[in-house]
């Protein structure tokens, strides 16, 4: 939790309002642009669920860190950059906990420069850093 004497600029609020949980829920943005059903995964319900939907925030978020990195360094990412995030729900003997694993393509970058990126991002990007400490992560230059 961050200091209480820390004044921090908040950017943006995003905010939902959920009901039913994973098993048969919806939930919903204040802002209408998010309105999605949630289902228990594996059941082959009709929702999505939110490991899912932790994975898909994730790699965006992931996704913009790379542009800035690659914007400090006047470097051009290629079109064809890609992320696929795969966030497992797992049991232990504590109970529930989550493993994450994000697989990053940066096609026609030197492995060095785009391990570089990859590098910076998972330090900057506001979700590696929320997982950091909390989560088994790989980050994979593919």
């Amino acid at each position: 939790m961050a200091n209480p004497t820390t004044t921090r600029k908040v950017l943006y609020t995003g905010k939902t309002h959920t009901a039913g949980g994973r098993e048969q829920g919806v939930s919903k943005s204040d802002d209408g642009n998010l309105n999605i059903r949630l289902s228990t995964p594996g059941t082959g319900g009709a929702g999505t669920n939110p490991e899912q939907l932790f994975a898909a925030g994730w790699s965006a978020c992931f996704e913009s860190a790379i542009g800035i990195a690659a914007r400090k360094r006047r470097i051009t990412l290629p079109e064809e950059l890609a992320l696929d995030a795969e966030v497992d729900l797992a049991q232990d003997s504590g109970g529930y906990v989550l493993q994450a694993r994000l697989n990053v393509s940066l096609p026609g970058l030197e492995r060095d420069v785009a391990q570089e990126l990859v590098n910076e991002a998972h330090k900057t990007c506001p979700y590696s850093k929320a997982i950091n400490g909390n989560v088994d992560v790989e980050i994979n230059l593919v």
